[in-house]
């Protein structure tokens, strides 16, 4: 039961929330989602599956309901709360505007910070190695010899921390700062070595301590997924004693799925284990040769088996089996023999070298600490180190994955090789699950202390299963799962239109792009904020450059995602919808979601197609290859349940607030023609219909 204490800091909240806010108007689905939340926490629907999914459509407030209904169970149950969130934008409004509110209503102190995973900060002892005078070191690190504008970028980096002028932080130094300089010097788990000298002034270990200390952690998807699968309460609060809000929930399955996944080249990684095997010797040395002559003997044994080996994989491809995409998978994740035999070989010389290199790196760091070592030396040497073992941890990973055999029950996974774009004559061996359900059941959902799932997209086709599938989330009411599906509390009948117009074409046609040329104006014509939503970057550039001279005509503004930065497209848009001057964007589906333009900044959604996902990648193909290995339909089941999700977020583009009005413009017949349309078009929000007929 909710205990008293709780539900009077809820209703205080309420009660200052109104005094907080002008014209504050309580919403009734609000209450209710806050109410089932402390409910479920609470554990009144189930003692021990304490989980909550609901989709709570826009204008519903879900942000604060969770924080209402949340912090105070927390708080009372000496609990973190983790509120994991898929894009920046959201991480941002939590962190300055949602929490300090909630700081102001919530009758008690607590503390919140925004966290950050381990490859956001730099690592003390790599930055120092980077700019070290040695060159052998410095070739160490580097796959090439570094620029010298990279090189003085580091080694201003290195002035400014030492001066105490920067925190480590990558997103707090002043300039971007490139991929590849970062690669060099950010922290991972194996440069970090507590009881080093400098361990203490490690920009993550830092931030690691302001995050034990706070009540209230924001976070995003990969990064818990990162705990979780180094087995929880390693970079984040055990999950035992977590109560998680995964907000923007739709998108944790995928990924899951990538941390799931792993990828490492053939020719590439023969190059790096060639260079470990050159330099083994010397970190031996440093370890204590005597102790450490059996684990660098293995080292050598293991590199002398992998290097020739992954040379001879890349040479025996069959180049005839790769795709136009250069591509070649291996159908129902079945390898040909001769290279089972070889990934099993791969996988324990891998698994041989990362556990001998890890303990000669124990060996290191118990030396510098005991200062038998110079430990300028000892700490150049780990930092060395962890760069080979990350690389070796994901070689290992790779050829585990490869040399796994397919269970019966349960989804194969997904392995191909494609060629690489870096490196001529090279190969990517690749292998990804299908299904990551149980993953997270078994790493997240059995362990919570709590967890509440939401996001205004989590039914397909108006039923929770499909979500439920991905996620690892029993849909079956005796497992105790609460469900819910709020609804917007939106005027859409009377404030908006859906039009499906009469065309003679459907976009399978080669015509299609035509038609959308010929017809597009008709539903631009005397708006003032549009947005056209393609499936294509193809059939989007071809369109507009075509439709550019009437633009220009008419005095419309045509803005075309990717022609400038998304932040610069959407300013113009607004400056044009402030300045009474015709704006059109022109985007493609990652346009479709996360788009915030209220009021007259959008009036007029055109989309071009249903957002049916075209299973080309080899996940994806895989995919569809199991579901029709078991009889089923991967269509139905796989493209028109995604679908729906992603054509909901779609249309969902047009209204953000309560007064919003519009139009929604669909020019694919299908959503009436087909028999799938009828459950596309129910699953949409009630707007008022208008269908024409030849």
């Amino acid at each position: 039961m909710l205990h008293n204490t709780i539900k009077s800091d809820i209703k205080q909240c309420y009660t200052n929330l109104g005094h907080q806010l002008d014209n504050f108007i309580p919403r009734r689905a609000q209450n209710y989602l806050v109410a089932e939340i402390a409910k479920t926490l609470a554990g009144e629907y189930h003692k021990k599956n304490r989980v909550l999914v609901a989709e709570a459509g826009t204008g519903i407030g879900k942000s604060l309901a969770y924080l209402i209904g949340g912090i105070p169970f927390a708080l009372f149950n000496n609990k973190k709360l983790l509120i994991s969130t898929a894009t920046v934008a959201l991480q941002e409004q939590l962190i300055t505007k949602d929490l300090p509110l909630f700081n102001q209503i919530f009758p008690r102190e607590f503390s919140f910070i925004l966290a950050k995973g381990r490859q956001r900060y730099c690592c003390n002892h790599k930055l120092e190695a980077s700019c070290s005078t040695d060159s052998e070191l410095q070739l160490g690190m580097w796959e090439e010899k570094p620029k010298k504008s990279d090189l003085d970028l580091l080694k201003r980096m290195l002035k400014a921390t030492e001066q105490n002028k920067w925190d480590g932080d990558r997103d707090s130094w002043p300039t971007t700062i490139p991929d590849k300089v970062w690669q060099q010097i950010m922290a991972d788990k194996h440069s970090c070595h507590a009881g080093m000298p400098k361990h203490r002034s490690c920009p993550f270990a830092k931030a690691r301590e302001h995050l034990d200390k706070a009540d209230v952690i924001v976070a995003n998807h990969a990064l818990l997924m990162a705990d979780i699968e180094l087995g929880g309460g390693v970079i984040l609060p055990e999950p035992e004693q977590t109560i998680y809000v995964i907000d923007e929930a739709h998108h944790l399955p995928q990924v899951a799925r990538d941390f799931s996944s792993a990828a490492s080249s053939l020719k590439g990684a023969a190059t790096w284990l060639e260079k470990l095997n050159q330099i083994v010797a010397k970190f031996a040395e440093l370890a204590d040769y005597q102790k450490a002559n059996r684990f660098q003997n293995a080292i050598q044994d293991s590199v002398q088996h992998l290097v020739p080996t992954l040379n001879q994989i890349a040479n025996t491809i069959d180049s005839s089996k790769f795709n136009k995409d250069g591509v070649y998978r291996f159908e129902h994740g079945e390898l040909p023999a001769w290279l089972e035999e070889e990934a099993k070989g791969c996988k324990d010389a891998s698994k041989k070298a990362l556990q001998s290199l890890g303990k000669i790196q124990d060996l290191i760091a118990e030396r510098t600490k005991e200062n038998v070592i110079i430990p300028r030396l000892g700490e150049q040497a780990l930092t060395e180190i962890g760069f080979y073992l990350q690389r070796l941890e994901n070689l290992e990973k790779v050829w585990s994955l490869m040399a796994q055999p397919n269970h019966k029950k349960g989804a194969p996974l997904a392995r191909w090789i494609e060629k690489s774009p870096e490196r001529e004559n090279d190969y990517i061996i690749e292998v990804s699950p299908l299904e990551v359900g149980y993953r997270l059941d078994q790493l997240l959902w059995s362990r919570a202390a709590g967890a509440i799932l939401v996001s205004a997209t989590l039914r397909a086709l108006n039923q929770f299963s499909f979500f439920c599938r991905q996620a690892g989330i029993s849909d079956a009411e005796a497992e105790g799962t609460r469900f819910l599906a709020l609804a917007s509390p939106f005027d859409y009948q009377n404030n908006a239109r859906l039009v499906i117009p009469a065309l003679k074409l459907e976009p399978q046609a080669e015509q299609f792009t035509d038609l959308l040329i010929e017809v597009l104006p008709e539903y631009l014509e005397g708006e003032t904020a549009s947005l056209v939503l393609f499936s294509s970057y193809w059939q989007m550039n071809k369109v507009a450059d075509a439709l550019r001279p009437l633009a220009k005509k008419n005095k419309w503004q045509l803005l075309v995602q990717g022609e400038e930065s998304r932040n610069e497209t959407l300013k113009k848009h607004k400056d044009n919808c402030k300045n009474g001057i015709p704006s059109i964007l022109f985007g493609t589906g990652s346009f479709s979601e996360g788009l915030d333009l209220p009021g007259d900044l959008l009036e007029n959604l055109i989309i071009t197609k249903i957002p049916f996902a075209v299973p080309t990648s080899p996940v994806e193909e895989a995919h569809a290859e199991y579901i029709e290995s078991k009889g089923g339909n991967p269509f139905l089941q796989i493209s028109v349940p995604e679908a729906s999700k992603k054509l909901i977020q779609s249309v969902g583009r047009l209204l953000r607030k309560e007064r919003d009005s519009g139009r929604v413009v669909i020019l694919d017949r299908r959503i009436i023609n087909r028999r799938y349309g009828k459950a596309l078009l129910d699953s949409l929000p009630p707007f008022k219909r208008v269908i024409e007929y030849n």
